[in-house]
């Protein structure tokens, strides 16, 4: 097993994630078996609790595990399915080894950082390793390990340290580190500057790791000067300093680490066994990054969500929107929405806000509406849905948005006026979206019904469904509230269909709406299972749609969902 260590530099937020995923990446395409960790030094025990403004959305995977949105980088990048093992926090670590202080493990040792914090973090690390992260079950070959954060934080000594001790229990050959810094260029000068990655690589060191590669994040390519002059004072060889330089898609970053001989640096470095033959992968992903370049027509989504202000709170739905809008050679512009400004008490209180945020919605080819919790920005969400259906402008509701889309029916077309959710009117007449039995109201982390789920499509006329040799299940991550399934003949006989239940016929999961170019909404989030060369089918249709081109997809007998 080999590992790579991706540190960080200088500032937070520096792209270790996105450099993670792109050297696994070109890994992969030299024919290895690439998994991922990402090490998160809080003290959270996962990412499921966490507001969207701390560290962007949480990331769901197939085993319900809640985390850090890298991992969603890692499975798109890799194509590969994680496990909630391969995010490890603070919480995690010091749990399992108080867990094993009470049931007496350490035969009354005194329990320390070193040895036992430090040697818990490498075991849980090669563990993880061996996990296979591929359909063919085999066992990875090489280990990507971010470590997020910054060197020299005081929550993450525990791991540098384990990683110090690490280098030299795995050997030298299979262990190397890269450290990811910023060298930035003040505008008064125009002149890049290298102190910071100095200061940066030098603290490190001192805390026992020499980097292997020295990845630089610029605005423009590094002047040969410059990487002289960190080669000189950080020890490394010129060959060593990579530029990664602002690039127009980040799908460019695996090729322009390639093309700067990383490969051939992991291949000396790790005595790796790769072939010299044509990489296919790569070339897919140079088609895709040129072709982005190339669009010219556009098509306007506007994004109604509560957490507009950071857009990293919805980056997988982001994600699956540019997957989409790529895979139907369209530019993709996004309308940031703050749905709370739809709602008329801020037409009173700011009318501007509320004037431009309608203008935005009006002018979008199509509307999503996300998932998200709480009761603020509800009603502006349902004003949003109201004109969607009315004007028929494709439309397509996530979670919490496909329950908001049957409470607006209800209120509007069944004229039941208090329609609403348990989770935010508990007294409501006509309950539309009711808790369900997993949730336990009183508990905040964990209490979801989260991770794969099937569902049973019901009908084969419906627009998701409408594939060639047709099966009865797409696979789900759900959530804790639910269509009121007491209610769903009086939403059918007006023509909002349930076309997708899980597998005992309780939950609603798929509804779709009779006479409206698109109008979809799903309970679960196929956000999470979108690849750039595979974009998810509800995201697809809606993009498809706004475009106008959705008709004559499907006349050519195309579907949406994959084969």
């Amino acid at each position: 097993m080999k590992y790579i260590l991706v540190t960080g530099g200088v500032i937070s937020g520096i792209g270790k994630g996105i450099i993670a995923s792109s050297v696994g990446t070109i890994l992969k395409s030299c024919g290895l078996r690439v998994t991922a960790i990402k090490i998160d030094p809080y003290i959270n025990i996962d990412a499921g609790t966490f507001s969207p403004y701390e560290h962007g959305e949480v990331f769901v995977l197939d085993d319900g595990g809640e985390v850090d949105l890298d991992l969603g980088n890692y499975e798109r990048f890799l194509d590969i399915r994680l496990t909630k093992d391969n995010n490890l926090t603070t919480g995690k670590i010091y749990q399992s080894v108080i867990n094993k202080e009470r049931k007496g493990d350490y035969l009354g040792k005194t329990v320390q950082v070193v040895p036992h914090i430090t040697d818990a973090i490498q075991e849980w690390v090669m563990r993880q390793a061996r996990v296979p992260v591929d359909d063919d079950g085999v066992e990875p070959q090489i280990c990507v390990i971010e470590l997020g954060g910054t060197v020299g934080d005081i929550e993450s000594m525990p791991f540098i340290e384990a990683f110090r001790q690490f280098q030299f229990k795995v050997k030298r050959e299979n262990f190397c580190n890269i450290h990811v810094s910023l060298v930035p260029q003040p505008s008064a000068t125009g002149e890049q500057k290298t102190k910071p990655t100095q200061n940066s690589v030098r603290e490190l060191r001192g805390l026992g790791l020499s980097p292997d590669l020295i990845m630089c994040r610029c605005s423009t390519s590094l002047e040969n000067s410059v990487k002289e002059k960190i080669s000189m004072f950080c020890h490394v060889e010129p060959e060593q300093v990579i530029c990664v330089a602002d690039v127009s898609s980040i799908y460019r970053v695996p090729l322009l680490l390639e093309n700067q001989g990383v490969v051939g640096y992991f291949c000396q470095r790790l005595d790796l066994p790769i072939e010299t033959r044509p990489r296919k992968m790569l070339t897919k992903w140079k088609e895709m990054s040129d072709r982005s370049d190339r669009l010219l027509e556009q098509c306007s989504i506007a994004l109604v969500g509560k957490y507009t202000k950071f857009t990293d709170s919805y980056a997988s739905v982001i994600k699956a929107l540019e997957h989409s809008a790529l895979a139907i050679c369209h530019k993709l512009d996004i309308k940031y929405i703050d749905s709370a400004d739809l709602e008329p008490n801020t037409l009173k209180e700011e009318p501007v806000k509320y004037h431009e945020a309608w203008q935005k919605l009006c002018s979008a080819d199509g509307i999503l509406v996300p998932g998200g919790f709480g009761v603020r920005g509800t009603e502006g969400k349902i004003h949003a849905i109201n004109w969607a259906r009315k004007q028929k402008k494709p439309f397509l509701g996530v979670c919490l948005g496909m329950q908001l889309a049957v409470c607006e029916f209800a209120r509007n077309v069944l004229e039941w006026e208090d329609a609403n959710s348990t989770e935010f009117h508990p007294e409501s007449k006509h309950p539309v979206v009711i808790d369900m039995p997993e949730h336990n109201p009183g508990q905040m982390g964990g209490t979801m019904r989260l991770g794969k789920r099937r569902t049973i499509f019901k009908t084969t006329n419906s627009i998701l469904s409408k594939r060639p040799n047709f099966e009865s299940k797409v696979t789900v991550v759900i959530t804790h509230y639910t269509v009121n399934p007491e209610l769903k003949d009086h939403f059918e006989g007006k023509g909002f269909h349930f076309v997708g239940q899980d597998v005992e016929g309780e939950r609603m999961e798929v509804i779709e709406l009779d006479d409206h170019p698109y109008f979809v909404g799903v309970q679960y989030h196929p956000e999470f299972t979108s690849r750039p060369i595979k974009p998810s089918p509800p995201y697809f249709g809606l993009l498809l749609a706004s475009a106008g081109k959705l008709q004559s997809y499907l006349q050519k007998g195309r579907c949406l969902s994959p084969r």
